[in-house]
């Protein structure tokens, strides 16, 4: 027992306990906030920390998807496709990345630190698009709803290949990606469906990856278990409390997060553009990239505004407009 209650086992359970928390107040998976904290704080190589993270998403994620199903949320039809997709990705991923490292425990720790920073910027990027559309969505009013749309059977399947590739990877991507690959292929869908399709599809897709991993890399519960003790109280008081926090900033700031994360971790991986391949990070090089992202983004986001005939900062505020508009209410 001395064994588990260690510095590391309540450092842990902060991180959990924190990104549970934001994952509750705005739906962000969690994988993207979490392994790039598990590793910065130093508790285990890549390949550990992410299997522990989506051993510990596949029971936070199941409860949420079973809410979900219960209220008819989500579009079975349309999980089915992207689950078709996904599975046999996540568990061959795991596998593919081992085979291209050689076996080698460090050539595998430093691919997996670069792919994982590749997945942090991409899941920025399309978490900051998701914001815009929504902003569109909002300006310019909902559009006809299709909750039943015709489903795209090629692209869907797609899609969830390419989820479950980046799951079965780095454990980032079942929401951040999929999620606004939805978006676009499947517009009339109102964000409650989007949601509940995007849970439902999740959970056999993180359980397919964290067997994988599992099988390759082990199980370390001394990372797993103050995970779950940290994420599964902190993802239930970030719901609770989500009614009456603004996100609009949280969602921004985390855009701001997973872009410094991202470059830290290419950093530390010595990616040659950023890094020496000496396992470093360089404080000043991630300061300065926050730095520019702190007064870029809400420049940039201004003139997105103004794109849409709105001021650039000022009334109406953001969290009005990010809210789910009123044909979203009704639906």
């Amino acid at each position: 027992m001395s064994d588990l209650i260690t510095t590391s086992f309540f450092a842990i359970i902060a991180a959990g306990f924190f990104v549970g928390v934001v994952v509750g107040l705005t739906g962000m998976g969690g994988g993207a906030l979490m392994t790039p904290a598990l590793i910065f704080l130093g508790v285990g190589d890549a390949a550990t920390v992410v299997t522990a993270d989506l051993t510990a998403a596949a029971i936070y994620k199941t409860g949420g998807a079973v809410v979900h199903a219960r209220e008819g949320s989500p579009n079975f039809t349309l999980a089915k496709f992207l689950i078709l997709g996904s599975v046999p990705m996540a568990l061959l991923g795991p596998f593919i990345v081992h085979q291209i490292a050689g076996g080698d425990p460090e050539s595998l720790d430093k691919l997996l630190k670069e792919c994982i920073g590749f997945a942090l910027l991409l899941a920025a990027s399309t978490y900051a698009l998701r914001i815009y559309i929504q902003l569109r969505k909002d300006v310019r009013g909902v559009g006809q709803r299709d909750e039943n749309p015709m489903i795209r059977a090629i692209p869907t399947i797609a899609v969830g290949a390419l989820g479950g590739l980046l799951v079965g990877v780095t454990s980032v991507g079942s929401g951040s990606v999929i999620m606004i690959a939805l978006l676009i292929l499947y517009p009339g869908l109102s964000a409650l469906k989007l949601v509940g399709t995007d849970l439902v599809q999740a959970v056999p897709l993180v359980m397919a990856a964290a067997i994988s991993n599992i099988v390759i890399n082990g199980l370390d519960f001394t990372l797993l278990i103050p995970l779950i003790l940290g994420s599964v109280p902190g993802t239930i008081i970030g719901s609770k409390i989500a009614p009456r926090v603004r996100q609009s900033y949280i969602r921004r700031g985390i855009v701001i997060v997973l872009t410094m994360s991202g470059v830290a971790l290419l950093d530390k991986a010595g990616w040659a553009p950023l890094g020496a391949g000496d396992d470093e990070t360089h404080p000043m090089l991630v300061a300065w990239v926050g730095v520019a992202m702190v007064i870029l983004v809400p420049l940039i986001w201004g003139f997105l505004r103004r794109g849409q005939g709105l001021p650039m900062f000022g009334s109406p505020t953001v969290a009005e407009l990010e809210e789910p508009s009123a044909g979203d209410r009704k639906s």
